[in-house]
C-alpha cells in the first residue's frame, strides 16, 4: 500500500519524481502503460491528489469517438484559460499555431503537469503537438504524463510511443495485481483469494466489480460484473444509464438533463451504487469498461433510438459538436444528419492537421452521396481523394478525384473545376502516369487562365512548373517557376511561394557550384514561417535529395535528421516514407548493411506506394546486387522502368547507376552500355558532377568507359585517372566503405586488393569479393577463405566455393590443385559434391552456375 494504492507504490514513486525533475526545469515524459481496467487513471489521480502550488495541473481526456475531435484533449486542458495555448487553440485553424504555443503555455509557469489520459484514442493532430512537445519537453519546468492502452492503439499512437525515447522518457507499464494483493483483498470481505485471483487475473477494475456483485454472484467477464450491479437498480434509473451509455466519455450536465427530460436525479441510485461518478464537468460511467458493458447488452434498435435522442438533443445546439454529432448520427443510420454535418467534420479536421479523422468523417459521407446536390458531391469526393492521398490510398485517391472531376464537369464551373484538375493531376502524377498528370495540369491553367481567378491560378502554374522540373525540362522550368512565383506572392499563398522557391532550387541546382541550395534553404524558411507544413516537408526532402546527389554525405545526414524529424512530428508519412529511404541510403553508404538490409526489406514490403515505389527500389536492389542475392535484378529493372515511366531526372540516375553497377557484377556490359547511352546525355550540366564520376566507374570496371571522359568530383575522378591511393584516402575521409574498398581493388597490387577483400567480407558483400578473390589469384596470390556468417544457399562450403569460382575461370582440377595447394584426388572430390550440391550434370552447367553466384543472380 503506497497512499491508498496497492502494488503500484513504486509508480507512484517514479512520478513524483519526475514531477521533483520538472520542478528543478528538467521536464520529463511519463506514460502509464496497461491494458484496460489495469488502474492507469486510478495511479494518475494519487499523483494529482498528492501536489499542491505552485504545480500546475492541465488535464485532458480522449474520446472513444468515431472520428475524435482534433485536438480535443488539448482544449478540455485549458479550457477556460487565457494562455499561449488556449489562445492558439482558439484560433482558426487551431493547428497552426499549437507547436509554439505548447511550448509557450509550458514554459510560462513553473511547473506545469500536463495529463493527456486514453492516447490510444487520439487524433491525428494531438499526436503531432505531442511528438512535438516530446522532442522539447527537456528544456521545460514541465511533466507530460500520458495513458495508453497499447492494445487498442492506432498506428500513428504506436508510432508517437516510439519516438518518445530517451533519459527524460520513463515508461511505467502497469501489470495485474499479485495473487497475495488480491488474497489480501479477498480476506477483508471473506472471499476466496486464489478463486479470485483465477477469474480476474488480477485485473484491478474487474475485480473491483465481481467484489460488489457480492459472494453469491460469480460473472464471468467484466461485462457480466457490471451488469450484475444493474439488478438492484429502480427501472427508471436503469434506463436513464441506457441512454448515458450511448455516449462516449463525460457527458456535459446539460447534455444529460436534455437526454433525460430533466430527470437527472434518476441517476442517484446508480452514483450511490458507484456505477456513474460526478465530476466537475458532467457525469460519467466509473470506467469506460464499465460504460461499454451497458452499452454491449443494449438491443440494436434500442441502441438506434437512443442514438438519435442524443442526435436530436445536439442538432439543437447553436454551435453543434460535430465529432460527437456524425457519431452519434452514424450509430443511429441517420444518414441526413450524416450529409449535413460530416462533411464539415472532415474539412475542419483536415485543416487542423487530424487526417485520419477527417477521412473517417468523410467515407462516412460518401456513403450517402447521392442525398447531396451535385456540386456538393464533387467538392466532397474531391476533399475525401485529398485525404485518401495523404492516407497513401493512391488507387482510391485516383478513383474519387476522377469522379470529382467528372461531376464538375457536369456542374459547369470553371473555378472549382480547375482546382479539381489540379489536384487530380498529382493524383495520377502519385500513381506514376507522368504524361497523364502533364494533360491534366495544363488543362487546369488553360481553364483557370480563362476563368481569370488568379488564386487558383497561381496553384495550377505552381503545379505546371513542377512538373516540369521533376520532369527535367529545365529550360521551360525556370521561367514557368518564377511566373509562379509572381502569382503566389500576389495571391498571398506562401505555401505555393515555398513550392515555386523549392523547385526552383532543384532547377538551377544543374549549374553547380552550390547553386539551388539557397532557394531550397528559403523555401523552407518561408514555409516554416507560415506553418504551411506540407511544403516544409518537400524543402526539407528535396534540400536532402540536392545534398544526396552532390555527395555532401553528413550534411545529407543532417538533412534527413531535421527532416524526418519534422515530418513525424507533423504526421506527413508520406515524407517520413522517403525520408526513411533516405536514412537507409546513408546506412548502406556508411557501411552498415545489416541495419540497411532490414530495413529497406521493411519499407519495400509495404503496400503499393505508386510512384514512391522507384524511391525504395533501387537502394533494396543495389544492396541485395552486392550481397549476391537473386531478386536484385527484378527489383533494380523494375527501379528503371518506373524512372523511364516518370521521367525523373534523379531517379533515373539512381536506378541507372544501380543497372550499371549490376551489370559490373554479373559479367554484362552490353547492360551497361545501354543504360549509360540514355543517362549520359542527361547527366553533363555542372550540377551532375558526383554522380556523373559514379556512374563513368561503375561503367570503367563493367569494361565500358565513357569516351571521352567526362568531368567528375573527387574521389571518383581519382579513381578514373588511375590514382588508387587518392581515391581510397578519399573515401576513407567520407567514410565510404564500401567505396574505399573499390579503389583499393584497382590497384592491381596484393596488399591493398586483400585489404579490400577484407573490407568486402565484413560488409558481406559477397559479388564484388568474389571479383576481387579471382584478381588476387591472377596476381599470383591464394585468397583466404570467405567469412560470411550465413550458410551457402546450396549447402556449399567455404573451400567449395573456393574451387568452384576457379571451375568458373576455366581451371583445370590441375590448376585448381595447384593454386590451392591440394591434390588432385581431393579437387576431384570437391567438383563431384559441386555438381551434386548444384544439381548440375557437367562442368559447363557449374560453370553457368558460379557465373550466376557470382552475385547470387539466378537466370
Amino acid at each position: 500500500m503506497s497512499g491508498g494504492l496497492l502494488e503500484r507504490g513504486d509508480e507512484l514513486d517514479a512520478m513524483l519524481a519526475a514531477v521533483d525533475a520538472a520542478t528543478a526545469g528538467s521536464g520529463r515524459v511519463v506514460v502509464v502503460l496497461g491494458e484496460a481496467g489495469i488502474g492507469k487513471t486510478t495511479v494518475v489521480r494519487a499523483l494529482l491528489d498528492q501536489l499542491a502550488p505552485p504545480v500546475r495541473i492541465l488535464r485532458g481526456v480522449c474520446d472513444d469517438l468515431l472520428a475524435p475531435r482534433p485536438l480535443g484533449p488539448l482544449q478540455e486542458a485549458v479550457r477556460g484559460g487565457s494562455g499561449p495555448l488556449a489562445q492558439a487553440l482558439r484560433a482558426p485553424p487551431p493547428a497552426e499555431g499549437v507547436f509554439g504555443a505548447v511550448v509557450a503555455e509550458l514554459a510560462a509557469r513553473r511547473p506545469t503537469v500536463l495529463v493527456l489520459e486514453d492516447v490510444h484514442w487520439a487524433d491525428d493532430a494531438t499526436l503531432d503537438v505531442l511528438r512535438y512537445l516530446g522532442r522539447r519537453i527537456e528544456t521545460l519546468p514541465a511533466l507530460l504524463l500520458l495513458t495508453v492502452r497499447e492494445d487498442a492503439a492506432s498506428s500513428a499512437a504506436r508510432q508517437l510511443l516510439g519516438a518518445l525515447t530517451g533519459p527524460d522518457v520513463v515508461r511505467l507499464p502497469l501489470g495485474p495485481l499479485s495473487r497475495a494483493a488480491v488474497a489480501d483483498l479477498a480476506r477483508l470481505v471473506g472471499r476466496d483469494g486464489a478463486a479470485l485471483h483465477a477469474l480476474t487475473g488480477g485485473n484491478p477494475f474487474f475485480l473491483t466489480e465481481v467484489l460488489a456483485a457480492g459472494p453469491d454472484a460469480l460473472p464471468a467477464s467484466v461485462a457480466d460484473a457490471v451488469r450484475s450491479r444493474l439488478r438492484p437498480l429502480d427501472p427508471a434509473c436503469v434506463a436513464a444509464l441506457d441512454q448515458l451509455s450511448v455516449v462516449p466519455g463525460v457527458v456535459e450536465f446539460a447534455l444529460a438533463e436534455a437526454l433525460l427530460e430533466d430527470r437527472i436525479d434518476l441517476l442517484a441510485q446508480a452514483e450511490e451504487h458507484g456505477i456513474i461518478e460526478v465530476h466537475d464537468a458532467g457525469l460519467a460511467f466509473r470506467h469506460e469498461l464499465a460504460r461499454r458493458a451497458v452499452e454491449a447488452a443494449l438491443p440494436g434498435l434500442r441502441r438506434r433510438a437512443l442514438n438519435l435522442a442524443v442526435v436530436r438533443v445536439l442538432r439543437q445546439a447553436a454551435e453543434p459538436d460535430l465529432e460527437r454529432l456524425v457519431h452519434h448520427a452514424v450509430a443511429a443510420d441517420d444518414p441526413a444528419t450524416i450529409v449535413e454535418f460530416a462533411p464539415r467534420a472532415g474539412r475542419a479536421a483536415a485543416a487542423a492537421g487530424s487526417h485520419r479523422q477527417a477521412l473517417a468523417h468523410l467515407e462516412a459521407a460518401v456513403r450517402h452521396l447521392d442525398r447531396l446536390p451535385l456540386h456538393e458531391q464533387a467538392r466532397l469526393l474531391d476533399d475525401y481523394g485529398w485525404e485518401l492521398h495523404i492516407a497513401h490510398r493512391f488507387p482510391a485517391a485516383l478513383a474519387a478525384a476522377q469522379d470529382a472531376v467528372g461531376r464538375y464537369e457536369r456542374v459547369g464551373d470553371p473555378v472549382p473545376l480547375g482546382e479539381a484538375v489540379v489536384r487530380l493531376s498529382r493524383h495520377v502524377y502519385m500513381d506514376g502516369d507522368t504524361d497523364g498528370a502533364e494533360r491534366l495540369v495544363q488543362r487546369a491553367v488553360d481553364i483557370l487562365r480563362a476563368a481569370g481567378q488568379a488564386e487558383a491560378l497561381a496553384a495550377a502554374a505552381t503545379s505546371r512548373a513542377a512538373l516540369l522540373t521533376l520532369t527535367g525540362q529545365l529550360t521551360e522550368a525556370v521561367p514557368a517557376l518564377e511566373d509562379a512565383l509572381r502569382l503566389a506572392r500576389a495571391a498571398a499563398r506562401p505555401e505555393l511561394e515555398s513550392l515555386c522557391l523549392n523547385y526552383l532550387g532543384l532547377s538551377r541546382a544543374e549549374r553547380g557550384g552550390g547553386a539551388g541550395e539557397a532557394e531550397l534553404r528559403e523555401a523552407l524558411a518561408v514555409a516554416q514561417a507560415a506553418d504551411c507544413h506540407e511544403a516544409a516537408a518537400r524543402a526539407h526532402l528535396n534540400l536532402s535529395d540536392l545534398l544526396h546527389a552532390l555527395g555532401r554525405w553528413d550534411d545529407f545526414d543532417i538533412a534527413v535528421t531535421d527532416g524526418q524529424a519534422f515530418a513525424r512530428e507533423h504526421g506527413l508519412w508520406q515524407h517520413v516514407f522517403v525520408m526513411e529511404l533516405h536514412r537507409h541510403m546513408l546506412l548502406v553508404y556508411r557501411g552498415e548493411w545489416d541495419t540497411a538490409e532490414q530495413g529497406l526489406r521493411q519499407l519495400v514490403e509495404q503496400a503499393d506506394a505508386g510512384m514512391l515505389d522507384l524511391h525504395r527500389l533501387h537502394p533494396y536492389g543495389r544492396l541485395l546486387a552486392r550481397r549476391g542475392r537473386s531478386q536484385a535484378r527484378e527489383l533494380l529493372d523494375r527501379a528503371w522502368g518506373r524512372a523511364v515511366q516518370q521521367r525523373a531526372p534523379l531517379g533515373l540516375a539512381r536506378a541507372g547507376i544501380g543497372l550499371v553497377e549490376l551489370a559490373w557484377l554479373t559479367g554484362c556490359p552490353d547492360r551497361a552500355r545501354e543504360v549509360s547511352d540514355v543517362l549520359l546525355p542527361r547527366m553533363r550540366a555542372p550540377g551532375w558532377a558526383y554522380m556523373r564520376g559514379e556512374l563513368a566507374c561503375y561503367l570503367a570496371l563493367a569494361g565500358v568507359p565513357p569516351d571521352p571522359l567526362p568531368e567528375c568530383a573527387e574521389p571518383w575522378a581519382a579513381g578514373l585517372r588511375g590514382d588508387w591511393r587518392a581515391a581510397a584516402a578519399g573515401w576513407e575521409r567520407e567514410r565510404g566503405p564500401y567505396e574505399r574498398a573499390l579503389a583499393l581493388a584497382g590497384s592491381g597490387l596484393a596488399e591493398p586488393t586483400l585489404e579490400a577483400l577484407r573490407v568486402l567480407d565484413e560488409l558481406g558483400a559477397t559479388a564484388p569479393a568474389a571479383i576481387v578473390r579471382r584478381r588476387l589469384r591472377g596476381l599470383g596470390v591464394t585468397p583466404p577463405r570467405r567469412r560470411t556468417a550465413e550458410p551457402d544457399p546450396a549447402g556449399l562450403t567455404d573451400r567449395e566455393v573456393e574451387v568452384l569460382e576457379l571451375v568458373a575461370e576455366g581451371a583445370t582440377n590441375a590448376d585448381i590443385a595447384a593454386r590451392l595447394g591440394l591434390s588432385v584426388r581431393t579437387v576431384d572430390h570437391h567438383v563431384s559434391a559441386i555438381l551434386s550440391k548444384l544439381g548440375a550434370r557437367s562442368r559447363r552447367e557449374a560453370v553457368a552456375a558460379a557465373r550466376s553466384r557470382s552475385a547470387g543472380i539466378s537466370r
